[in-house]
Parts: structure tokens; C-alpha cells; sequence
């Protein structure tokens, strides 16, 4: 029996089974009836009824009788059962064999032909980073500015990387500090961390970065993210691993929510508020070096203004320089630093 398809499906939902329904609440149907003749409204249905077994003419009374469902069931269900599973088994075995393509193409020395730096642009940068993910065989270093990420990318990240440890890969996350306040990334790092991944926070800045088994790190191309870079070069790998590792040992753990620690983390981020005041940065560059949107980099600063009684930031700065404030103070005070990490 060749398995029936969507388009007898749905002819045998709309028409054919209010059929059958009218058959067996009668007993029968005749022979006769015009709505079955050649032509007529219930024809196509009523074939279908035949051609699946569900009635059967009786040749004494010259009518069809309907046929229990359940001894028909089967012989449709059991075929279509079976060739999804050979498409299943099909689909793994493309599959395996794409991927053993997959590893002669990243040792071949083609791949270096190629130079060391490829650019990657627009939607082919997400497909090129999955894949290359994908294929990881012990480590991912990411480092993640809080800016950007929204919800439909965390989640696809999420189901990347949970995927990636669950084969057993370590993975180490760098965000800043201002991500301890986004509840979809608390949702995300719940997903990876449970699985094994480290994720850590600091309040310096620092730009978008995959490195996959120190063989391939990914940065960004333009500020607007809509281009990346590819780069395979290993010293210059080996140079970015290196900043990663440096910048991970400054970082404190995500999961940490120690009352002392989370002051910690306020201060700092209030310090590097005021590095950016006296730097002399706009709000909007401000707010990107703290992960922060500019509506909350001005709340920084107008908490600063009430704290140092004053009414413009040009009197803010006079005052700070008097009393010596520049920002990089350790174990700097301030009422404010719970409400800035709040």
C-alpha cells in the first residue's frame, strides 16, 4: 500500500469521515445513492472510504456497509510509521557523512590558501558561528557586552551552547557587571551553568568575542555588528585567548550574590561612571562602555550630582577634582554604590 499523503488526509478529515459517520449511524448506504454516483458531491470522498477499506459493498443487498476503524488503522498508520523512520535514519546518515566533510575541510590545506582572516557579513554570521560551534571539540571562551543581546538571540544561544555542553565541551562567559540585571540573562546563564559552563562579570568594557578550541576566534568587523571576522591565524588567536584569560582572572562569578560582593560590584561601577565624566566621553559612548542604556548612564550621573550637592556636571566635575575624586580610588565610599547595582 503506498502511504497516503496531506491532501488525503485532509479530504478524509473534512469530508470522508462525516461520510463514514452518516454509513455507520444507517447501517449501510446504497448502492444508488446519487451523492456517490460518478460526479456527484460525496464521490471523492466516498472513494477514499473504498480505497481505505473503511466500507464494503455488500453484493445481497447491493449496498456499502462501513468496516471497523481499528482493523484498518494499522495498514495506513504502520507505512507512514516506517518511511518516517527510514527518512529519520536517512537524514542521520547525511548527516555523519557532511560532517566527516566537515573535519577534511578544516585540515585541508586549502583552508589556509585561504589566508588566516575571512569576513563573514550579515545573516550569514549567525549560520557560520552555529556551525562552527557545532563542530567544537573541547572549549568555547565567549565574551558578551550586555548591549545587543536581546530575547530571540539569548534563546537561540541558549540552545546552542546547552547543546554544545551537553557533548561535553567547557565553556568560560565574560559580561559586564550591568547583565545581573537583565532577567533573560539570568535565564540563559541558569541554562548553560547547569550544564557545567562558568560565567563571570566585570565592569571594564570589552568588544564581542567566540573562540572555539583556540582554533578560531570570531570578533566583530564594524561597530553596527552587521559584519565579523573569522580569524585563524593562531598567534594572534593565542594573543586573544590570552587578553580573555587575563580578563577572566578580574572577573567575578555570576552566581556569587554575596551582599559584600554585589557592594563590590556597585562601586566599581560607580568609579568607572566617574572615569567616564572625567574622560569627558558623551552619554551615549558612556553608556555603551558600561553595558548600560543612556536612560540609565543618566541616572548614574544624577546620582552623583545629588551625592556631590550639585546642580550641572560641570560643577559635579569642579567639585570631584577638589576633593580629588578621578575614579580609579580602591575601596572607594559612596551612599549610592546598593542603589547603582540594584
Amino acid at each position: 500500500m503506498e502511504p497516503y499523503g496531506p491532501e488525503e488526509r485532509a479530504l478524509f478529515e473534512s469530508d470522508a469521515t462525516a461520510l463514514y459517520e452518516e454509513i455507520a449511524t444507517q447501517g449501510q448506504l446504497p448502492a444508488s445513492d446519487p451523492r456517490i454516483a460518478e460526479g456527484g458531491p460525496a464521490r471523492r470522498a466516498f472513494d477514499l472510504l473504498l480505497d481505505l477499506g473503511l466500507v464494503t459493498k455488500d453484493p445481497e443487498t447491493d449496498a456499502y456497509a462501513p468496516v471497523d476503524p481499528s482493523s484498518v488503522q494499522s495498514r495506513v498508520v504502520a507505512p507512514l510509521g516506517q518511511e518516517g523512520a527510514k527518512l529519520l535514519e536517512e537524514s542521520s546518515q547525511w548527516a555523519k557523512a557532511f560532517g566527516s566533510l566537515s573535519h577534511a575541510w578544516r585540515r585541508s590545506p586549502l583552508t589556509s590558501d585561504r589566508g588566516p582572516f575571512a569576513h563573514i557579513h550579515d545573516e550569514a554570521i549567525g549560520p557560520f558561528i552555529a556551525a562552527l560551534v557545532s563542530e567544537a571539540e573541547e572549549e568555547l571562551l565567549t565574551a558578551q557586552p550586555q548591549t545587543g543581546r536581546d530575547a530571540q538571540t539569548l534563546a537561540s544561544a541558549a540552545l546552542r551552547d546547552t547543546a554544545a555542553l551537553e557533548r561535553g565541551l567547557k565553556m568560560r562567559t565574560l559580561y559586564q557587571h550591568s547583565a545581573r540585571r537583565s532577567a533573560i540573562t539570568h535565564k540563559y546563564v541558569t541554562a548553560v551553568t547547569a550544564r557545567g559552563a562558568e560565567v563571570r562579570t566585570l565592569d571594564e568594557f570589552f568588544n564581542r568575542m567566540i573562540v572555539v578550541d583556540r582554533r578560531v576566534a570570531v570578533i566583530p568587523g564594524q561597530e553596527d555588528l552587521r559584519a565579523a571576522i573569522a580569524i585563524r591565524e593562531p598567534s594572534v588567536v593565542a594573543y586573544l585567548v590570552d587578553i580573555f584569560d587575563r580578563t577572566w582572572e578580574r572577573a567575578r562569578p555570576f552566581s556569587n550574590r554575596d551582599t559584600s560582593m554585589m557592594k563590590d560590584i556597585a562601586a566599581e561601577q560607580r568609579a568607572m561612571t566617574i572615569r567616564m565624566l572625567i574622560e569627558g566621553h558623551a552619554d551615549p559612548v558612556s553608556a555603551k562602555r558600561l553595558g548600560v542604556s543612556p536612560r540609565t548612564y543618566a541616572g548614574y550621573v544624577a546620582d552623583l550630582k545629588e551625592e556631590y550637592e550639585a546642580e550641572t556636571r560641570f560643577q559635579l566635575g569642579y567639585t570631584m577634582g577638589i576633593q580629588g575624586v578621578s575614579g580609579n580610588e580602591s575601596g572607594a565610599d559612596g551612599d549610592g554604590e546598593d542603589d547603582s547595582a540594584s
